[in-house]
């Protein structure tokens, strides 16, 4: 059975990993009625270990799930695991943008250095004691402009370093080659080889 849960409601996400899981009948939770897990840890790491080992939980499939948020060091590492809901529960990617341009405003940061990072975590079953993990990063600046049309949740304010344009302006096929989930993806595929 090579079906994996894709522990994500998340279209733009489910959509990526698609593309750069070649070979991987991913299933969403959303096709399964399965809903979102709590996320109520204090890291990255935490909070994909969560959703997946609840897919795992409710599925009974090989599961993988991932956080993945926006970091800027100029404002103490916000946004941080609240990415998805930094101006607030059931904030638009609009509204948390809105909201980092207005942070970095009102505390006058002067460095728009920015990464993005995303943690992927794998479990067999929901008791795995040893879950898969890997981390990717991609680093590059915040613009109080927006621009682009591709993309989802920072990609319009975010321009990767050795890019003058935004990730949302990013050909999909790049953006697939240099994002933070497809460095994640890469080493994560070579730790589901070892298995």
């Amino acid at each position: 059975n090579n079906k994996v849960l894709l522990a994500s409601s998340n279209q733009g996400k489910i959509r990526e990993f698609k593309k750069i899981f070649k070979g991987f009948d991913f299933i969403s939770q959303e096709d399964l009625g399965i809903d979102d897990a709590v996320e109520d840890g204090i890291s990255f790491f935490e909070n994909a270990l969560k959703k997946a080992r609840h897919g795992s939980n409710k599925s009974g499939l090989l599961t993988i799930a991932d956080d993945s948020g926006l970091v800027v060091p100029g404002l103490d590492y916000e946004p941080g695991i609240y990415s998805a809901r930094y101006a607030g529960e059931g904030a638009s990617d609009k509204d948390n943008r809105d909201k980092i341009i207005d942070q970095l405003n009102k505390k006058n940061v002067s460095s728009l250095e920015a990464f993005y990072i995303c943690v992927l975590v794998g479990v067999r079953s929901d008791l795995d004691p040893i879950p898969l993990y890997s981390v990717g990063e991609i680093h590059g600046r915040i613009s109080t402009k927006s621009s682009g049309d591709g993309g989802f949740g920072y990609d319009k304010i975010f321009y990767p370093n050795g890019y003058d344009v935004s990730m949302a302006s990013i050909d999909p096929e790049e953006k697939n080659k240099i994002s933070h989930r497809a460095v994640a993806a890469r080493s994560f595929i070579k730790e589901l080889e070892k298995l």
